[in-house]
């Protein structure tokens, strides 16, 4: 950077810079001159700038910052944006109006009375008309036949009377516990019985029998992968039912089937993220063979896919998990070896411990006096001896 020097008006007038001439300036009381020594630049600030109304402070929001700096390297902290989370997995949505509710139905001893009525009308007619047998005439204790044909009174009365009796017999219903039917008409959702007994149901409506009871599902074994890649052979044991009939029935086309994909992907997701076992050595408490955590988690996670279909799940437990066949074989030599592996290295700690014992006692009380040769000669000699025999007693 370039040193430059600058006077000021008063020292325009000293003509000489050595330092004596300075001197005699001062002494005489001259002007003195001023050097200014510029290492940057500056700029001149107007007047008017200095002396404006300043505004209110304006507040700017400022987005969250992470400030981290790596550890013995000496660089400066760095600013890091906070990372938005992954958007949550989308549920299936069924049409929201599509909620279970109570159909319209009457007593059964509507549609009895009803069907009679239309079976009594169809006897009357055929008496009115004289169609009517004579035998029928004399067990029904009815008067002669007016014999006034079949024309176009008799025929409307006969449709009448029929329509009646079909309509009423035709509606009959018998509700069972466990039972429920979804009532459809003209592609209409129009409501849910769930009463039992004898009822009389509008027989031009579309029936659908949904089985609302709590019932239990056994799958068969399924094929999955563990966290190491491992092939398995999974068997659950599902239990639910029917909570909103409507939707189970129209708002899906085969809930049962649904509910076995459910499973099957709640299968994959969670048992690909857990190993089937570990190594003894290495302590770890989620793995597959905690069978209780492992039932909470797929509950959890059916649970929440089939609650907006309609199904209601209880429970989804592993009842068996075990190695694919072609992988058996290969996964019991690897854990035989582990553990034989685990034991003999518990026989060996023992035996050591049991050697420094053994030495510091004999060493300690003075009933040997070892040098490092001898001490050395004494560990190898009981080391082969305790494991030797704790090898004998384990077999």
């Amino acid at each position: 950077m370039s040193t430059t020097t600058s006077h000021t008006p008063e020292s325009e007038g000293a003509s000489s810079p050595a330092s004596g001439s300075d001197a005699t300036a001062e002494g005489a009381g001259g002007p003195r001159s001023a050097r200014l020594i510029q290492n940057e630049a500056t700029t001149e600030i107007p007047v008017h700038l200095l002396f404006r109304d300043d505004p209110e402070p304006v507040s700017v929001p400022l987005a969250p910052a992470v400030v981290g700096r790596r550890r013995g390297t000496g660089e400066q902290p760095r600013v890091r944006r906070s990372v938005p989370g992954k958007a949550p997995r989308p549920v299936p949505e069924v049409e929201p109006e599509l909620v279970e509710r109570p159909a319209r139905v009457l007593p059964g001893a509507a549609g009895v009375l009803a069907g009679a009525c239309g079976v009594a009308g169809c006897v009357l007619t055929s008496w009115w008309s004289g169609a009517l047998p004579p035998s029928v005439t004399g067990a029904l204790e009815l008067p002669a036949a007016a014999g006034a044909g079949l024309g176009p009174v008799q025929w409307a009365a006969y449709a009448g009377a029929g329509a009646l009796g079909l309509f009423g017999f035709g509606g009959l219903a018998r509700g069972r516990t466990g039972r429920a039917w979804v009532l459809g008409l003209f592609g209409r959702y129009r409501g849910t019985v769930r009463r039992t007994g004898l009822m009389w149901i509008n027989p031009l409506v579309l029936r659908r029998r949904v089985d609302v009871r709590l019932r239990h599902w056994r799958s068969e074994p399924m094929s999955v992968v563990d966290a190491n890649g491992v092939a398995l052979r999974v068997v659950v044991l599902v239990v639910w039912r029917v909570k909103d009939t409507a939707r189970a029935t129209l708002g899906i086309e085969d809930h049962e089937e649904y509910l076995r994909a459910c499973v099957e992907a709640a299968l994959t997701r969670l048992l690909s993220q857990l190993p089937a076992e570990l190594p003894p050595a290495v302590v770890k408490d989620v793995t597959l063979r905690n069978t209780d955590a492992v039932g909470e988690a797929l509950t959890r996670l059916v649970a929440a896919d089939t609650a907006p279909v309609g199904l209601e799940v209880f429970s989804v437990q592993p009842i068996r998990i075990e190695y694919a066949p072609e992988v058996a074989a290969v996964m019991q030599r690897r854990r035989v070896a582990a553990l034989d592996a685990q034991h003999r290295d518990t026989v060996l700690s023992s035996v050591v411990d049991s050697v420094e014992d053994t030495v510091t006692r004999l060493t300690m009380r003075g009933l040997v006096e070892l040098d490092d040769y001898e001490r050395k000669a004494l560990v190898k000699d009981l080391t082969v001896a305790f494991y030797t025999g704790r090898r004998e007693a384990s077999s």
